[in-house]
């Protein structure tokens, strides 16, 4: 095998391993690791050093009886722990400063990636995976390049100083120590081994303990209506029993593994002692040289433990690393091309003295869609033309596909083949950011972020004055709401919007998809959650606000949309039919049937 193609499957092996990805973020910090590599290895001279001390003071003080020479002896003495203490607290300082630094560094470039990548990503990975990777797992790799590299310096160090100074006082003797290793290196890999299994057991069964315990609390509602606290607690008795027995197994474990660690450092110093007490005895052997010797030979397991825990972590870590390197090289389904970023600038550093004012002109030319996760065609050779100022409307039943359309305006997904024009130019020859900026987005489940309705309209607006903020509340209706809040804009909503209810949350967040004067809006299904009254306000508001405006206007009730400039109809995720309220009742297609059957409906319930 030519050197080359080695190379090349080191490289490869390494990129596996996520180290080309990991060493960047190494860089910064090299002056620093150097220095704990430095100060690991002094610390472990100084270490060596101590049994040294001991055999001196032994032979020439104790042994000797006399105390000439002692000061000096204790000088050198406190100069070498003083050297050790400071040589300890400077590594120690370094490495936390290196893992808090790491870790941050990899969860900032972790959450600043996950703001750039589309909506498939997040479809495709749950909530629960994500945070994992960007909290548990660069946790898990700071750690890893700091304490664990640490330890790792200093017993390999003090492994490799201990032996060499044995073979230095009697090689024979060092052979009996080292003669024992092997075994108990034997033994401690399997016990790792088999505690590597069961903590892994520990951290999943955590999981879904920590799992439980969110679905109980979010839940909670729904259990108390269902009167199935007792299965809840059931199956979270089953989850903490399992927890722990299985921790027990690893405390078994972990017990095993130092018991038979000192079990083995007993039977070296025992080697020794035989051994050494019959050199004494035939004064081929010093006592302060045993002493140092009985020393190393006890202290030596201790370190080969630390290095085969280290190894086993680094192997464990590799998943860490990983995944998060993983995360880290998705790439979006949706990217700005390199002239458009240089003109536009990105998500984090736009460039919006170059943003041209968006008119709202959007036009679809030979559309065809599939989803990133999908195989099926949503989309085929679909062409609108839909001027500044026009109301379209989205209408078809639940999952039948209404928000692809939006998705495609929004630039949250792009077409697999066609253009999406806005303003007779293609959306992708703009930012992401620019396209985002024009719009404004009212969900069907209202999200409010922690804090106060002025944080919460600032998103919509970030230099957005008080006058501003009522004028946007006035427009929808909602200052009635914030009026009768007991510090007006100052309010806190909660976490999620949880203190307003639903109808109070999507009148805010409708107020804040507007403040900004946005020239496409777009209403996801806004009333469905909401009650009677509330829908009438958001119905009544919708004519001010649409107005000069492009706006879409996605809904389940039919009844809502008949003034729509156009309707489009989705079925199963295709589009069946368009045009006016007018035209497709004439028609007596899918829309008719569908229009029909909830204006029944409707009818009955004293909806209309």
């Amino acid at each position: 095998m030519s050197k080359q193609k080695k190379k090349d499957q080191q490289y490869t092996h390494l990129k596996c391993f996520g180290i080309p990805k990991l060493m960047t973020y190494l860089k910064p910090y090299k002056g620093k690791l150097i220095t704990m590599l430095v100060l690991g290895i002094v610390g472990s001279i100084i270490d060596i050093s101590i049994p040294l001390f001991q055999q001196y003071a032994i032979d020439n003080f104790v042994v000797a009886n006399t105390l000439k020479g002692i000061p000096i002896f204790i000088g050198l003495y406190i100069l070498a722990l003083g050297i050790q203490v400071a040589s300890n607290t400077r590594t120690m300082y370094l490495a936390s400063y290196v893992e808090m630094n790491i870790g941050h560094d990899i969860k900032k470039d972790c959450f600043n990636h996950l703001q750039t990548l589309s909506f498939s990503y997040f479809n495709q990975n749950s909530v629960g995976y994500i945070h994992s990777r960007v909290m548990s797992d660069t946790a898990r790799i700071g750690e890893l390049v700091s304490w664990v590299l640490m330890d790792s310096i200093w017993n390999l160090a003090y492994m490799v100083g201990a032996i060499i100074v044995m073979f230095s006082i009697d090689a024979k003797l060092a052979l009996c120590v080292l003669a024992v290793m092997p075994i108990a290196a034997l033994l401690i890999a399997l016990c790792l081994n088999k505690l590597t299994v069961l903590n892994r057991s520990v951290r999943e069964l955590n999981s879904k303990i920590s799992g439980d315990y969110n679905e109980a609390i979010v839940g909670a509602k729904t259990i108390k209506t269902l009167v199935v606290e007792d299965k809840i607690s059931s199956e979270f008795k089953q989850d903490t029993r399992k927890m722990k027995r299985t921790s027990v197994s690893v405390t078994r474990f972990r017990v095993l593994l130092w018991s038979s660690v000192s079990f083995f450092s007993f039977i070296a110093l025992a080697l020794v002692l035989w051994r050494g007490g019959i050199l004494t005895q035939e004064q081929a052997f010093k006592v302060g040289k045993l002493s140092a010797f009985m020393s190393y030979a006890q202290g030596l397991l201790n370190p080969l433990l630390w290095v085969i825990d280290a190894i086993s972590t680094l192997v464990n870590t590799r998943v860490n690393i990983e995944r998060v390197t993983k995360l880290l090289e998705t790439k979006s389904d949706v990217i700005d091309t390199p002239e458009v970023i240089e003109k536009y600038g990105d998500t984090f550093y736009p460039k919006k003295e170059n943003w041209e004012p968006i008119h709202g002109d959007i036009a679809f030319e030979n559309v065809s869609f599939t989803y990133p996760d999908g195989d099926e065609q949503v989309l085929e050779n679909f062409s609108l033309n839909i001027p500044m100022g026009t109301r379209v409307a989205i209408v078809g039943e639940t999952g039948a596909g209404k928000s692809t359309l939006v998705n495609l305006v929004c630039r949250l997904y792009e077409p697999t083949e066609g253009r999406v024009l806005v303003d007779g130019r293609d959306l992708r020859e703009r930012s992401q950011l620019w396209m985002h900026s024009n719009i404004g987005y009212v969900l069907q489940a209202p999200h409010l972020f922690s804090g106060s309705v002025r944080e919460n309209l600032r998103y919509g607006k970030p230099d957005a004055t008080d006058e501003e903020m009522w004028e946007a509340l006035r427009t929808v209706s909602a200052d009635k709401v914030v009026e009768k809040m007991d510090k007006g804009l100052d309010s806190e909503v909660g976490e999620g919007g949880d203190l307003l209810s639903t109808g109070e949350k999507q009148l805010i967040s409708f107020a804040r998809a507007i403040i900004g004067e946005p020239r496409v809006l777009i209403l996801d299904e806004a009333t469905s959650s909401v009650d009677t009254m509330t829908e009438q306000i958001i119905q009544k508001a919708l004519t001010k606000v649409t107005e000069g405006r492009t706006s879409f206007i996605i809904a389940h009730r039919l009844s809502t949309v008949r003034d729509a400039d156009v309707i489009i109809v989705v079925k199963d995720g295709k589009i069946v039919e368009q045009g006016t309220h007018k035209e497709l009742m004439r028609a007596k297609g899918y829309y008719n049937s569908l229009y029909t059957r909830q204006y029944e409906k409707e009818a009955i319930q004293g909806i209309i």
